[in-house]
C-alpha cells in the first residue's frame, strides 16, 4: 500500500542560539526545531501538532477535491448532523471554536445551496437554530463516509494493536490535562 501523503525530502539545516539547529523553512515537521537536548515533552506535543497539520492538510485537499467543500463546513455540518433538532449560533461557535462571524458565513453559503435552515425562536426572535435539511443530511452522509475512509486510510500505517496503544496513552494525557485545568 502506498503512503496517502507525499513524500517530503529532508531540507538542510541552518544553525541558531546555542548550538541548536533550526530547520530550513521549508521543512514541514516542526519537532525538528527543537534540539536533541530538548524537554521530551515539548517534543512530544511538536510531533502531535506536525500529525495533526499533516492530517488536516490532506483532509482539506480531499475535501475540496471530492466535493468542493472545505473542513470549516463539514465540521459545521457534522455538529448539526448530531443535534437534528438544529444549534443556536452562539451554540455552534462554542462547539467549533470559531468566532460568530465565522459560523455565520459558513451558515449563509450553506444556507444559499439548500444544504441547512434557520429557524426563529418563537420564544426569543433574536435567536436561531440551524438545521440540516434532507439534502444537506444526505451530502454530509456521503463527504462522512469518504472521510471516515480517508482517516482509515491515512492511520493504516499502524497495526491495530499500536493504534489502540497510542488511543489509550492519548486518552491518558488527556485526563491529566483536564484534571490539571480543573485544579
Amino acid at each position: 500500500m502506498t503512503s496517502p501523503l507525499p513524500a517530503r525530502k529532508h531540507a538542510a539545516t541552518k544553525a541558531t542560539r546555542k548550538g541548536v539547529e533550526k530547520p530550513a523553512d521549508n521543512v514541514v515537521d516542526m519537532e525538528m526545531s527543537t534540539g536533541a537536548d530538548s524537554h521530551m515533552g515539548l517534543r512530544l506535543w511538536l510531533r502531535m501538532l506536525t500529525t495533526t497539520n499533516l492530517v488536516q492538510t490532506e483532509l482539506r485537499r480531499r475535501l475540496r477535491t471530492e466535493f468542493d467543500t472545505t473542513l470549516p463546513r463539514f465540521d459545521l455540518m457534522a455538529q448539526l448532523e448530531r443535534h437534528p433538532e438544529g444549534l443556536r449560533m452562539t451554540e455552534l461557535s462554542r462547539r467549533l471554536m470559531v468566532t460568530g462571524g465565522n459560523v455565520t458565513g459558513i451558515t449563509d453559503q450553506l444556507e444559499k445551496e439548500g444544504l441547512v435552515t434557520r429557524d426563529t425562536d418563537p420564544d426569543d426572535r433574536r435567536s436561531t437554530a440551524v438545521r440540516l435539511t434532507p439534502e444537506g443530511r444526505a451530502a454530509f452522509d456521503r463527504m462522512a463516509a469518504a472521510h471516515e475512509q480517508w482517516v482509515v486510510e491515512m492511520f493504516g500505517g499502524l497495526s491495530l494493536d499500536e493504534k489502540a496503544k497510542m488511543h489509550d496513552r492519548l486518552g491518558k494525557l488527556k485526563q491529566h490535562l483536564r484534571k490539571g485545568l480543573e485544579d
